[in-house]
């Protein structure tokens, strides 16, 4: 077994008894009820991940050069993941008017399961289907979710592994769109 697979049992298994030790779902909890990761700052060049918009259609990052995006590559079946979803589409709403945007890249799943979820959580920032995890394999991060913030300019500025709240979204991303 891989060290990633490995990783996301031992993550999985970490959150289990938070999400049975009350009488809530696992979609009724939010980022917020989760410790956040904290970003980590980097400098590097953004790879240029290609993949498949949930419409079919071919994309790439190259296709958003200039603007700040927050690549999130996350899996439906991550409860980490989906807790995240809302916290990442309220900050999305509130910032899409500054040259901002998330781009969801969904590890692996049938175009119509991810539907369903970007439906659920009423999704509207980009969502990608990356059936061979080519982002995945570029960011070289197999644990779920994993994060990447990319600056106008290309350079990916803060990385992090893991659910993060709104509060981390402000405190980290949008001094970058103030720039």
């Amino acid at each position: 077994m891989g060290f990633g697979f490995i990783l996301v049992i031992g993550i999985l298994i970490l959150f289990l008894p938070a999400f049975n030790s009350t009488d809530k779902k696992i979609d009724d909890f939010s980022a917020d009820d989760l410790p956040s990761a904290i970003p980590a700052p980097v400098d590097f060049q953004a790879p240029d991940v290609q993949a498949t918009d949930i419409e079919g259609f071919s994309v790439s990052l190259k296709d958003y050069e200039g603007k700040v995006i927050l690549v999130n590559n996350w899996a439906i079946w991550c409860p980490p993941c989906r807790a995240e979803m809302p916290i990442l589409q309220a900050y999305y709403e509130n910032h899409k008017d500054q040259n901002f945007t998330i781009i969801g890249i969904e590890a692996g799943q049938k175009a119509e399961d991810v539907q369903y979820h970007i439906d659920l959580y009423g999704l509207t920032f980009p969502v990608w289907l990356d059936f061979k995890q080519a982002s995945i394999r570029a960011f070289q991060n197999g644990s779920l979710p994993n994060s990447y913030v990319i600056d106008g300019g290309g350079q990916v500025r803060y990385t992090w592994t893991g659910a993060i709240n709104r509060k981390t979204l402000e405190q980290y991303i949008t001094p970058l769109l103030e720039e």
